[in-house]
Formats: C-alpha cells, structure tokens, sequence
C-alpha cells in the first residue's frame, strides 16, 4: 500500500514546487535554491507567509488534539500530506491516543521520498502512507479502507490543498466524494486560503506562484463555507487559523496575533 520507491530522480530541481517552498517557509532543509528564491519573492511582497504557513501548522495541531479529546476520534485520513514537518498528525494523535491509525495520502515523488518519516508511529498504532491523487477520491476510499474501518468515524484532513484545486477541476466533488464515504461522526478538517482579509497581497502572492508554474485559488468565506454543506461547524465556524481556538497554551506564540489569509474550519457529520 505504501507504494514506497526509489523518487529522488522524479524531482525536477529546475522549478520551484509548493510543497518545498511551504518547507522553506517553515525553515526546513528539503528544498532547493529555486524554492528558496520563490520564497523570498514571496515573503517581499507579503512578509506574513511565513508566519501563515507555521499558524497552518498549529491549526492541524489544535484541531487533531480537539477532535481526539471531544469527539473520541481515533482515526485520521491526511489528503495532501506534503514533506514532514515534526510534529506530524499522526505524533499528535497517537500521543493522545496510542492506538490511533492514520493514513496519509499524497502523489508527489518529493513527499514520498519522505514517507519513512510518516510511518514512524506508536507500536499500538498505525500509520500508513498511500501515493495517490486527490482528484482520484474513489481509490483513495477503497486504498484507505484497508487500514481505515470506514464504519467508524474518521477525520479527513485536508490542509492546504484546496487552493491547490480549483472548482473547475472537481474541488467539491472530490470533497463530497471522500466525506460521503465516512461515516457518521466523522469530521472535515479544512484550511484554505482567502483574498478576504489582504487581496492585494494574495493577487500579488498568486502572481508570483503562477510565475513559477502553480496555480492557487483564493476563495472567500462563504465559498470555504460551501464545502462544510450539510456538516456541523464545530465553534466558531470559519474563521482566519489563528482564530481558531487560539487558547491551546502547547500552541500560543507571538505569530497567533493578528489574522492570516488563510481560513479554517471542522465540520462533523451527522
């Protein structure tokens, strides 16, 4: 299932890639002088990138910890898992509950060359690494649900991917798809970026990934909203990251004041 193979030779170093200048933004060593220099683009025209990417990574943090501790959770599927950064979800669940199984899932060769340092979990745990693509969510269901007992609540996380998707590509029924496989008491867990709160700096931001060959799309707070369509927000809603339950003492820094351009929500299924 891990699909584990040799991927260093599939990682063209010529074009700057997302997941490694999100690396960079968090002051890791997996990425490459074009990365770094898209990175340093970026954060010129807007110096809060790096503070948003590291606040996107205490979300995940706040919420896998809430969705453990109130909802019993003990199962979570990572679409988009992008190059580990420690702590990675499956440390932060199964600190709180050895037995948690987590699946992440991901098709870029950059992410599988790390994917060892995704399956370093608890002996009572499991954590798995499936290579596939998001807009495939049929193969990612049947795949995960060799590890994942689909009859039992489970957490789809989905950090950071979705600007990466736009509606024309399939976003909401990738969406619909994965969350109408899960069952009830599952959760959606979401961070998207917005133009909301700093269009400028986002117009400017998306030029300059486009520059380098990404595509981003900034939705606003009522098109984040229309994928939680017939979910339970958990309080307070979507709301910017660092709004959300700000008051985890493990979390709080200096970069949790003030807003990101980045929204974020969990949704439970009935």
């Amino acid at each position: 299932m891990t699909g584990i193979e040799p991927a260093v030779s599939r990682i063209d170093t010529t074009r700057p890639h997302p997941a490694r200048v999100y690396d960079w933004f968090l002051g890791g060593k997996d990425n490459y002088p074009v990365d770094e220099e898209l990175g340093r683009q970026i954060t010129a025209i807007n110096t809060d990138a790096p503070r948003a990417a590291r606040a996107n990574r205490r979300f995940m943090r706040r919420t896998t910890r809430r969705l453990v501790q109130d909802t019993g959770i003990r199962q979570f599927l990572d679409i988009g898992t992008g190059i580990p950064t420690e702590p990675n979800l499956h440390q932060i669940a199964q600190a709180a509950v050895p037995d948690a199984r987590v699946v992440y899932v991901d098709n870029d060769p950059i992410v599988l060359a790390h994917a060892e340092a995704l399956l370093r979990g608890t002996p009572e745990g499991v954590t798995e690494y499936l290579q596939a693509d998001a807009r495939d969510p049929g193969t990612i269901i049947e795949q995960a649900g060799r590890v994942l007992d689909l009859d039992r609540p489970v957490a789809l996380s989905l950090i950071a991917l979705l600007h990466f998707i736009a509606d024309e590509d399939g976003a909401h029924d990738m969406v619909d798809t994965l969350v109408g496989a899960l069952a009830p008491g599952s959760a959606l867990v979401l961070s998207a970026m917005t133009a909301d709160f700093e269009p400028e700096n986002v117009r400017r931001g998306i030029a300059a990934y486009a520059a380098g060959g990404v595509t981003l799309v900034a939705r606003t707070q009522a098109e984040v909203n229309s994928f939680f369509a017939g979910l339970d927000l958990m309080e307070p809603g979507i709301v910017s990251l660092t709004d959300w339950h700000p008051d985890a003492a493990e979390d709080r820094t200096s970069d949790d004041e003030g807003i990101v351009s980045l929204y974020g929500g969990v949704g439970l299924k009935r």
